[in-house]
């Protein structure tokens, strides 16, 4: 009996050993199973996080392909290093950059369309859509109003043509609180020539050419234009006569966030105001106000380098072309003479600004990101010999050709590319016949910043015309030359005094960039 007793006792109790050990067995491959499904489960979200959100600062996409394309290109040919595109034709300077991340590419669209879409007038209901404010004064209804596809603006070409692109600067004589321009007590800084219904434009611009004749060296002729502006239809008073003005064109979009990622102290590294290498070139940096920050800071933007930042050029322009309130200028573009611009409504409607922040930062990631045609062809034998005695001449000292972008700018796609824009951001003095006699920070009224020469090639096809300098005077690229003087007349005295053939050469490798 007893045995009987002891031998169930053991069955039961090997029984129950072994059920612990199958259970044992099973815990630990359940705990491992899990232990598997979490690291699969982080690893998938880490997989989704990298590419959705981290691999978005990168600013690459999955799709290398075009960008391996480029490394079959000439260096020479990449204008904007990998921001460079090679789609020529009339649309050339609207380009998303290669592979970029679908959010920064969905970004980009979105501020395309702000970049297209016209503003109109607030309404009194207080209906608020995506495009609400428009003035009361303004010059142009949209950005592409003026920027038309994406490009450069034309001058007015008869008595009476709406001013589409050209607009006019005016301060009086001293300076702001910030050292920049003194704003016209009636007229502010800058004229609109248009109105919202019910309201007067402040003015409506005359504009007619003198003709002046010119020969080169061999016998050659040319004329060149002068405009000549007149305000008699001003409709806030008359602008006075120490009033100065200052037309100012619209420029190409292209490469714009590329700019901005230069570094400011390689700039003033390059800048030589005292001319200490007396090479008759003494390019300097403006420094101006940023707005922003409270503070002085290397001015990029602007025919005079009045703009601190990329962000700041767009809102200074939406505010002063389109009367359309930011983040960074909140009152709207009336002065304290103009009560009934300031009574007017506003598209404020639940939104503090009528240009709403994420409207502001789609519209800075697009021209961030908008790509700069490539320089085309590389190879040419004439183009080649242009580009030669483009150095020859001198005009690289000012149309600077190469520049390594910083390592600081917010969008790491940008940073550290090798880049081309043909200039070195910094004033010169044109001389006479190019000043406008209105100082803009440390900007004197002879002064202009270089203008990028990249894309420029392209002006015809994607706009149309070929009107050149900051006010469109130029008709072709020669006469923009024929226009320089002061720190650049040596360099135009060289090109007047080359034969025909390689003026023609010279002309022919400024249509390549």
């Amino acid at each position: 009996m007893v045995t009987n007793i002891k031998s169930n006792y053991l069955i039961k109790t090997n029984g129950n050993t072994q059920s612990d050990q199958y259970k044992s067995r099973y815990q630990k491959i359940k705990n491992v199973v899990l232990i598997l499904c979490l690291i699969g489960s982080i690893a998938s979200l880490g997989y989704v996080y990298y590419f959705s959100y981290w691999k978005m600062y990168t600013g690459y996409g999955d799709d290398p392909t075009d960008l391996l394309t480029l490394e079959d290109k000439d260096p020479k040919s990449l204008s904007a290093g990998d921001l460079t595109h090679f789609k020529f034709g009339n649309i050339s300077f609207e380009q998303e950059a290669y592979n970029l991340h679908w959010k920064l590419a969905a970004l980009f669209d979105n501020g395309d369309g702000v970049f297209e879409r016209p503003f109109s007038e607030a309404i009194a209901s207080g209906y608020r859509h995506d495009a609400d404010g428009l003035g009361p004064l303004y010059n142009a209804e949209s950005c592409e109003g003026c920027h038309i596809a994406d490009g450069r603006a034309a001058p007015p070409q008869a008595p009476g043509d709406p001013l589409e692109g050209l607009l006019f600067r005016v301060s009086i004589p001293g300076t702001n609180q910030y050292g920049g321009p003194k704003a016209h007590p009636v007229y502010g800084t800058q004229l609109a020539d248009k109105a919202i219904k019910g309201h007067l434009p402040e003015v409506i611009p005359t504009i007619r050419y003198e003709e002046i004749p010119g020969t080169f060296p061999d016998g050659t002729s040319y004329r060149l234009r002068k405009p000549i502006y007149t305000f008699e239809n001003a409709f806030y008073g008359d602008i006075e006569a120490d009033a100065m003005t200052s037309p100012r064109i619209a420029p190409a979009m292209i490469g714009m966030g590329l700019l901005d990622a230069i570094s400011t102290q390689e700039m003033i590294a390059r800048s030589d105001p005292e001319d200490k290498n007396n090479d008759g070139i003494s390019g300097e940096v403006n420094w101006v106000w940023d707005h922003e920050r409270e503070q002085l800071a290397v001015g990029k933007y602007g025919w005079k380098a009045e703009t601190a930042t990329l962000r700041q050029q767009i809102a200074d322009a939406a505010i002063n072309d389109m009367g359309i309130s930011n983040a960074v200028f909140t009152e709207q573009n009336c002065t304290a003479e103009q009560t009934q611009c300031l009574s007017a409504l506003n598209g404020t409607t639940n939104d503090p600004h009528e240009l709403t922040d994420q409207q502001l930062n789609e519209l800075e990631i697009y021209l961030e990101f908008l790509a700069v045609p490539a320089r085309d062809p590389v190879d040419h034998p004439v183009a080649l010999k242009g580009e030669n005695l483009f150095s020859q001449a001198g005009c690289n000292s000012c149309h600077f050709d190469t520049w390594t972008t910083g390592d600081e700018h917010r969008q790491w796609r940008l940073r550290n590319q090798v880049i081309h824009p043909y200039t070195d951001l910094l004033l010169h003095d044109l001389g006479e016949g190019l000043a406008d006699h209105r100082p803009t920070f440390n900007a004197n009224g002879r002064e202009w910043r270089t203008a990028p020469l990249w894309g420029i090639g392209m002006t015809e096809r994607v706009n149309g015309h070929t009107y050149f300098l900051h006010d469109g005077r130029a008709r072709n690229l020669e006469e923009a030359i024929l226009w320089h003087g002061g720190e650049a007349e040596n360099a135009k005295q060289a090109y007047m005094n080359f034969s025909k053939e390689d003026r023609e050469s010279l002309i022919t490798f400024l249509k390549t960039l």
